[in-house]
């Protein structure tokens, strides 16, 4: 039976990096693969960015109200149509951003569909809060692995902290990508706590 894998960790962990090395080892090998990104992740548009410069256009992106079955069935086609051959992976980029009913698509589309999904997300916000598609990805996903990044102290990181210039921001929508005014920073749990000045969670 194929499985629903979810691999997080926090930011600058290498998630995209991860998965464009996961999606070559696939074609290397001649396997057909699809990559899928949430369109709410407005960063490179259709692009998956990594943070090592390597770049990919994604197959296709998943707005808030796409059926990620009925989608990965249709592109799924198309390559059966082009190349011949059937998909044998999908990869789901920035999967935090996922809706719940999105990742029990996920889920389906292993156990129904016998095609492995490998979903790279971050589990947590700024504010220590879990993203729903994480969430729901820690309660049904198969296989759990963390991907690791230490912090400024050397420790392991493991929270995400929101930056505006050169200030550190717990307040604000859950969903700001960074770019030019925000950007994120990942901390150790000791670092966030002198950061935030002790406080967990939404301020």
């Amino acid at each position: 039976m194929a499985k629903l894998y979810f691999r997080f960790g926090a930011m600058n962990s290498g998630k995209s990096t991860a998965m464009l090395q996961a999606a070559f080892n696939y074609e290397e090998r001649g396997q057909q693969v699809l990559i899928a990104k949430p369109s709410i992740d407005t960063k490179g548009d259709l692009q998956i960015v990594s943070r090592l410069g390597v770049t990919r256009d994604a197959d296709f992106l998943i707005a808030p109200d796409t059926d990620v079955r009925v989608e990965f069935a249709a592109r799924r086609d198309e390559v059966v149509l082009q190349t011949g051959s059937e998909v044998s992976c999908l990869l789901i980029d920035e999967a935090q951003f996922l809706t719940p009913s999105q990742v029990d698509d996920l889920l389906r589309i292993a156990i129904l569909d016998g095609v492995p999904v490998l979903a790279y997300g971050i589990r947590s916000d700024f504010q220590t809060a879990g993203f729903p598609g994480s969430i729901r990805l820690l309660e049904v996903a198969h296989s759990l692995e963390e991907l690791k990044t230490i912090c400024r102290c050397g420790r392991k990181a493991i929270f995400n902290a929101r930056r505006v210039g050169d200030r550190y921001v717990f307040d604000g929508a859950q969903v700001a990508i960074d770019g030019e005014d925000v950007t994120y920073e990942s901390l150790c749990g000791a670092c966030y706590l002198e950061e935030s000045h002790g406080v967990l969670g939404r301020h």
